[in-house]
Order: structure tokens, then C-alpha cells, then sequence
């Protein structure tokens, strides 16, 4: 049998990332052959990853990446089976990675995603990516959505990396912390819609349902013209879309001003925004 060298084991853990007692026991297996001893280390990920896909993955992180000269980004949700995993430093190398794959290569499902050569190195593919990753761990995981915008763009993620919004605008030069700090704001308000006519019709019309009844029901209303009472609704459709659409709430760091006030201040105009959380479906 031939002798494995520590250099040799340096090499295929610089290669493969994985821990020095499976790199010295794959090259062993492999009588010294480095590249039959990274497809045996390969092969096990994929073992590890197969025997783990069918656990529940409760738990994971929202990762952004942006490319401003290219004009490119991403928002991904990646999955795993438990909160320290969540955060191990492993696991979040991961979903920038993918987050990454996904504004430069722009697959058009999770499946097409897994399936495209790693842009870090088009040896692998990304779910061999994945797998290297399950096989140091033990767990499951996995690419859960993602969306990919193009143009001017500004991000945020919350610090425990559980919610995360990509924000795209129109304009020149537009600040890169007033977009994050525009994204911070999505974060933390949950906006239904960016603009009142992004809003389903049929939930607009729902609340001024609602806000006719509560009108009609009080009895300081009864003798009010028409014109007046349409005035009142219209007033508390107006209450209730600064809380749920974007450009019409008033801005966290600012409350003065609406979102939409200080975009236009700064000569943008909203175009999309993303907003993730982990585990929330539609989101």
C-alpha cells in the first residue's frame, strides 16, 4: 500500500474541504490516488446527503448577494434542520454561495439550481456544493426559493439572518445605505405591497367593506351627507395603507416622511422588492 503523506492529506482537505481523518482514510482506501480519493469522499457526501434528505428542515438562513458593477443580485432561502446550524459559519458560506450561483448564473427552479456547475469551481456541481457541506455537518439542507433582480439594487439582512429583503430602484447613484436602510425598513414593517395598486383588488375592496361598515355603524355619521362619508372612508383607507403599503408608510428612521417621499427626495423610484423570512411560505 502506498504511504499517505501529510502533504497528501493537506492537499485533498485544501481540495475538498472535509477533515483531515477522512481525507487520510480516503487516500488510504484509495492506495494514494488522489483523484479516486476525491470522488470516495464525494461519494460519501452524496450518501450522507441522500440518508438526510427526508428530515424535516425547520430551520435555515436568508442570503443576498450583489454584483453592482454587473448590475445583478439575489435573495435565497436556504434550509437546515437546526438552529446552530443556522449559524454555523459552514452553513453560511453556503447560502452566500448560492445566493452568488443564483445572480450570476440564473436558474430558473431550485432543481435547475442544484443541477448547474458551481460557478467556484464547474467541477462540482452546486448540489455536490451542498453535499460537501451536509457531509461535514450531518444534516439536511437545501435551496428552498430564490429570486433574481437586475438593475440598481440595495439589500438587508436582520443580524440572525432570519428575514432578508433585496430591494431594485430606478435612478442615478442612489445611495447604498439608504437602500439598506429602506430594506432595514421593509424588514421590520412587513409592507403587504410596495404601491396601493400593487394591492389584490379584492382585499382593497374587503377593506373598504370594513371601513364602510365601521362608518355607517357610528351614530355621529347617520345624518352626514354622502360626500362627507366618502371623505371619512377614504380617510381610513388612507390609515390603513400607511401601514401596509410601502411608499405610503411613514419611513422607521424618519417618521416625518413616507418611504415614497424619500425616494422621491433622492430621485428614485421603487421598482420591486423581496422580502424573505425563514419558514414563511410566500413571503
Amino acid at each position: 500500500m502506498s504511504t499517505i503523506s501529510a502533504a497528501d492529506v493537506k492537499a485533498l482537505r485544501d481540495r475538498t474541504g472535509m477533515q483531515m481523518m477522512k481525507c487520510k482514510a480516503a487516500l488510504i482506501e484509495a492506495q494514494g490516488d488522489m483523484e479516486k480519493a476525491v470522488e470516495l469522499l464525494r461519494k460519501q457526501n452524496k450518501e450522507a446527503q441522500d440518508k438526510a434528505a427526508t428530515r424535516e428542515t425547520a430551520e435555515g438562513r436568508i442570503a443576498v448577494f450583489i454584483d453592482p458593477a454587473r448590475k445583478l443580485g439575489a435573495i435565497i432561502e436556504v434550509r437546515c434542520e437546526s438552529a446552530p446550524v443556522a449559524k454555523n459559519e459552514l452553513f453560511l458560506q453556503l447560502a452566500n454561495d448560492l445566493a452568488r450561483q443564483v445572480a450570476l448564473q440564473n436558474p430558473a427552479t431550485v432543481e435547475d439550481l442544484l443541477r448547474q456547475p458551481f460557478v467556484d469551481n464547474p467541477k462540482k456541481t452546486v448540489n455536490e456544493r451542498v453535499g460537501d457541506v451536509v457531509g461535514l455537518i450531518r444534516e439536511n439542507m437545501k435551496p428552498a426559493r430564490f429570486t433574481r433582480l437586475a438593475g440598481q439594487l440595495g439589500s438587508y439582512i436582520h443580524h440572525d439572518g432570519s428575514i432578508g429583503v433585496l430591494l431594485q430602484v430606478e435612478g442615478a447613484n442612489p445611495d447604498p445605505q439608504l437602500l439598506s436602510d429602506i430594506c432595514m425598513h421593509i424588514t421590520a414593517t412587513s409592507p403587504r405591497a410596495a404601491r396601493r395598486e400593487d394591492l389584490p383588488a379584492e382585499l382593497v375592496e374587503k377593506e373598504k367593506e370594513i371601513a364602510r361598515s365601521q362608518v355607517m355603524a357610528d351614530p355621529k355619521n347617520q345624518k352626514k351627507p354622502a360626500n362627507i362619508l366618502d371623505k371619512i372612508i377614504e380617510g381610513k383607507l388612507k390609515a390603513w395603507a400607511a401601514e401596509n403599503v410601502l411608499v405610503e408608510q411613514p419611513f422607521v428612521k424618519d417618521d416625518s416622511k413616507t418611504v415614497g417621499d424619500v425616494l422621491k427626495a433622492a430621485g428614485l423610484k421603487l421598482v420591486k422588492y423581496v422580502r424573505y423570512r425563514v419558514g414563511e411560505v410566500g413571503a
